[in-house]
């Protein structure tokens, strides 16, 4: 039987790439902190705003007050930007800050534990690989998954179902 490949450390692991996961690695970066790494299930960075593009997509909260403090961006083009946008806001900081060494696209973990003895986070994603870390940031938001409503009937309907967070632009 083969010996399961060692554990990839990190200080810490930061879960997502919306404005919270990147948030938290820049910051780490700008305070001398290199030792992490950030999962991220999809194939890009951005999060919510990268996986929501349904025609008119946009913030409900002002543009200049929905960015990075640290990270100012005057050039928004509108009070509430669109998806667009905001997703490549998200892209340049990721670029600009080099969180691409960082970052490891379509690892989604899927199980994570405590382990008492080590003092250590035990990560594993969908493709078997095991972490470790000290620290685990969730940077998973409140839409990273979808909810999809209990409609009576739903089962019946004869037309295209899909949910806005996977939107069929055919």
């Amino acid at each position: 039987q083969p010996t399961p490949a060692a554990a990839r450390h990190c200080k810490v692991a930061i879960i997502g790439t919306g404005f919270s996961g990147l948030g938290v690695a820049i910051r780490l970066r700008q305070e001398g902190e290199d030792d992490f790494l950030i999962f991220e299930k999809d194939a890009g960075v951005g999060g919510t705003w990268r996986v929501n593009n349904y025609p008119g997509c946009a913030c409900d909260v002002q543009s200049h007050v929905y960015s990075f403090s640290f990270e100012a961006n005057p050039e928004w083009t509108r009070m509430f930007a669109r998806q667009p946008e905001i997703r490549a806001y998200l892209e340049k900081c990721w670029e600009k800050y080099r969180l691409q060494e960082k970052t490891l696209l379509n690892t989604e973990i899927g199980k994570l534990a405590w382990d008492e003895r080590q003092s250590l986070w035990h990560l594993h994603d969908a493709q078997g690989n095991h972490y470790t870390a000290n620290a685990v940031v969730s940077g998973m938001g409140g839409l990273s998954t979808p909810a999809y409503p209990r409609l009576d009937g739903l089962e019946n309907f004869q037309g295209k179902v899909f949910h806005s967070q996977q939107w069929d632009h055919d």
